[in-house]
């Protein structure tokens, strides 16, 4: 009869396995567009520049080798799933989630290149510390902290901040993308570096000054000014004219137009990003509802993350020039006080996703160095096994607990399968005490009463 046992204690409930996993279904979920892994390469492409012969030979075997890669994660998940039935003789409360997606996470991200290996490895141990979390606060074990995102991004961002301050602190990708959002009047300067750095701007401000004077008697008085150009010089001389430490190494302005010019031009990035993340939204809709392209340019979230970056750079510029005055030395150790403050401007932008992501690459790099001055031991393969894990521990989730599963990542599963991991059976797994079926609105799958084992309201199937 292929009829399976769901055991709990002392209960037995018996259900067939295709009525576990039944797609011919009354429920519905929301309609999700599956995920489509050349979109995301040929974005990537774009953005790092690639050239020509990136798109003629690699774009499209990069491509097949990540649908491969998701295509084989999913299908062997279904035949462990199957395999541990049949071994087990029926479903436990960990066999339908972890059990199946362990080795075939495993296997799956073996086929994948070496170098995604490891930003996936960071994304799903991410997902899957935050989903304990999670699942820790569901049960009473912890309670939350009010504003923690903003408080964990604080204590990230101090500690990067010091890093990139810092000799050899940083390197590759994340010295790149930090000198490009906080500027290059930031980069790194060290001990034996400092006296010398400090006494560069005199001589730099001379010549600047030298300079404006050579061009501005070069120009006849005669020629008549557009208001743009005058209006520029204005911007200009004040810039320049106000306060600067000795220290400070943006020369073309004094700390206050350095903070406000550093908040500009991270607000306008930040707005740009996020009406560009809209556009393919905005696209489709602008046949059948043009009336709301306009919200594109005035939406909400797009002043809040402009406001984030703004705030960030300009929070962060402005106490390290504070404490420039105040200790009159340009100091690695300004980077923690600074970098700390920076953080607050999260409020203007609350992500969990983003202070995850950041801590989980914060705690990968001073691991790596751990390593490389011997204080750490090196794990072959650790990346993968990680990875699997933490498949692992997200699946057991979606399929256990989907309350307490990141809800970004539960689209993604739905997009990735057109919407049937939505479809099993959750009811039957309620007997775990996971409220598995809280957020399926009392979905019940068409049952084929061949395989099923009716009961009276109130009976129940005792052991033995």
């Amino acid at each position: 009869m292929g009829m399976h046992r769901i055991v709990s204690r002392c209960k037995v409930l018996q259900v067939d396995h295709d009525n576990v996993i039944n797609l011919s279904s009354q429920y519905r979920p929301q309609e999700a567009q599956p995920v489509r892994p050349g979109s995301l390469y040929g974005i990537a492409a774009v953005l790092r520049r690639r050239k020509k012969d990136y798109y003629l030979k690699r774009l499209l075997p990069e491509i097949l080798w990540s649908t491969s890669f998701l295509t084989a994660n999913g299908g062997l998940y279904i035949v462990f799933f199957c395999i541990l039935r049949k071994l087990l003789g029926g479903f436990y409360s960990w066999s339908a989630g972890f059990g199946s997606a362990l080795p075939a996470s495993y296997i799956a991200i073996l086929l994948e290149r070496k170098s995604r290996r490891g930003l996936l490895t960071i994304y799903m141990t991410n997902l899957a510390t935050e989903t304990l979390f999670r699942m820790a606060v569901t049960r009473g074990i912890v309670k939350p902290i009010r504003h923690g995102e903003v408080l964990l991004f604080c204590l990230t961002a101090s500690l990067y901040m010091f890093f990139f301050r810092s000799k050899d602190g940083l390197k590759g990708f994340a010295f790149s993308a930090l000198k490009f959002i906080i500027g290059k009047e930031e980069i790194p300067t060290h001990s034996g570096m400092v006296e010398h750095i400090c006494t560069r701007p005199l001589e730099r401000t001379a010549a600047i000054e030298s300079e404006d004077s050579q061009l501005s008697a070069r120009r006849p008085s005669s020629r008549r000014k557009t208001l743009i150009a005058c209006t520029k010089e204005l911007l200009e001389s004040i810039c320049k004219q106000g306060p600067r430490h000795r220290c400070c190494k943006h020369y073309q302005d004094n700390c206050i137009s350095y903070c406000v010019k550093g908040f500009v031009r991270m607000f306008s990035i930040g707005y740009l990003i996020q009406c560009c993340l809209k556009v393919p939204s905005a696209f489709r809709q602008m046949f059948s509802r043009p009336s709301r392209l306009p919200s594109l340019f005035y939406n909400k979230e797009n002043f809040q993350l402009g406001a984030f970056l703004g705030s960030f750079v300009s929070i962060y510029k402005g106490t390290s020039c504070l404490l420039r005055w105040v200790r009159n030395i340009d100091d690695e150790l300004h980077a923690l006080i600074a970098g700390f403050l920076a953080g607050i401007s999260m409020f203007f932008y609350k992500s969990t996703t983003i202070s995850m992501y950041l801590f989980s690459k914060l705690v990968e790099t001073m691991y790596f160095k751990g390593i490389e001055a011997g204080r750490f031991p090196y794990f072959p393969h650790a990346d993968t096994v990680l990875y699997a894990i933490s498949t692992a521990i997200c699946f057991q989730a979606a399929v256990m607990e989907v309350q307490n599963l990141r809800p970004t990542y539960w689209k993604f599963l739905l997009r990735l399968t057109k919407g049937r991991f939505a479809l099993m059976n959750r009811q039957l797994l309620d007997v775990f005490g996971t409220q598995a079926s809280r957020d399926f609105k009392g979905f019940v799958p068409k049952l084929d009463p061949r395989f099923t084992t009716v009961l009276p309201p109130g009976a129940d199937i005792q052991l033995g």
